[in-house]
């Protein structure tokens, strides 16, 4: 394990008024999101609506690294040349996706944990030589009543988190650690909290436990929310506080930085809360920035919608997503910032 390397390429994955985005959708979840447009969903229409998100003008000046699915690592633009390379020669990070998915927990009905570690390591090698400098492992946590999550769903996905960790680092790639907390239910911010403080202290245990160099890893996490079906939603500066308060006293130092995921938030909000927790006061000993995939994609692939013609205003409102979130990185987004761009 080169130690060096990796904390080079975790603080460059967390670099000032940057963040990650997200294109590592399976073929499944690629299918819903272009039926709801008309668009077939074969592999040549996947490559092209992908070759338009790695091909758009500027967007290095606010995207650090794109996250990849298996197919998307292979595939190559018209002329031939691979997205990884593409990505490089842009002073982007290619990463990639490596679990398997959330299966049902044995004994735990309702919760999932997270599987794809037999022959992590060999698909590792392979995804080094392809041009991966990261990976990214998501574990999915349901909050239902006072019961859920259990302690042994909460143990075994951390346990599985820390073990993909220890393997990205013996490749010498940075792991990118996602607990996902899902939006779904009627729970509340407080309850939200509570889970995320066991979530992260579980996961850090468990990380520590593996061997895993915190130094060379990144977080990613969904902020504290009130449930999608909450009677009373917390409101962005709540769920500023909140978010923070929980990182401060559960995730340690030693990280080099937290990316926040958007699931679950319309574009909008996930770019205002991201620029209200960085606008807060108490002194973060990380870089707070984002790993959005729909919460900057959607506008774009809405516009896009199969049509090749329609491509430069797709990477426009891409690149304009990208840039609204990077001055959030900084807490430095406004209205007036959102509007000054028009596509």
């Amino acid at each position: 394990m080169d130690s060096n390397l990796l904390k080079k390429i975790a603080k460059a994955m967390v670099a000032p008024g940057k963040g990650i985005l997200a294109i590592d959708e399976s073929s499944g979840t690629c299918k819903k999101r272009f039926d709801e447009l008309g668009v077939e969903c074969n592999e040549e229409n996947r490559r092209l609506y992908r070759q338009m998100l790695v091909t758009a003008p500027g967007i290095e000046d606010y995207i650090s690294g794109y996250i990849l699915f298996d197919e998307t690592l292979r595939q190559k633009t018209d002329d031939g040349t691979p997205f990884a390379e593409i990505l490089k020669n842009k002073g982007i990070m290619p990463g990639i996706k490596v679990d398997g998915g959330p299966k049902e927990l044995a004994l735990h009905p309702g919760e999932k944990v997270t599987e794809g570690l037999d022959g992590l390591r060999e698909r590792l090698a392979e995804y080094k030589k392809l041009g991966a400098v990261f990976a990214k492992w998501r574990a999915v946590i349901a909050i239902k009543g006072d019961g859920l999550p259990s302690g042994a769903c909460l143990r075994a996905n951390a346990h599985a988190l820390a073990r993909y960790a220890a393997l990205c680092q013996e490749a010498d790639l940075v792991p990118m650690v996602e607990p996902e907390i899902l939006m779904d239910g009627d729970h509340t911010i407080q309850r939200c909290a509570q889970v995320s403080a066991a979530t992260w202290i579980m996961l850090f245990e468990e990380l520590k436990g593996q061997g895993v160099a915190l130094e060379g890893t990144i977080l990613k996490t969904g902020m504290v929310l009130s449930g999608k079906d909450c009677p009373t939603a917390a409101d962005p500066e709540t769920v500023a506080e909140h978010t923070l308060k929980g990182l401060l006293e559960n995730v340690p130092a030693e990280i080099p930085g937290i990316v926040f995921l958007s699931g679950g938030q319309s574009d909008a909000l996930s770019t205002i809360h991201l620029n209200l927790i960085n606008q807060l006061e108490e002194e973060k000993p990380w870089p707070i920035s984002f790993s959005y995939g729909r919460g900057i994609q959607r506008p774009a692939l809405k516009i896009w919608a199969g049509d090749m013609n329609r491509v430069a205003d797709a990477q426009k409102a891409l690149v304009h997503r990208a840039h609204m979130n990077g001055l959030a990185a900084l807490g430095r987004w406004s209205d007036q910032e959102e509007s000054r761009v028009s596509f």
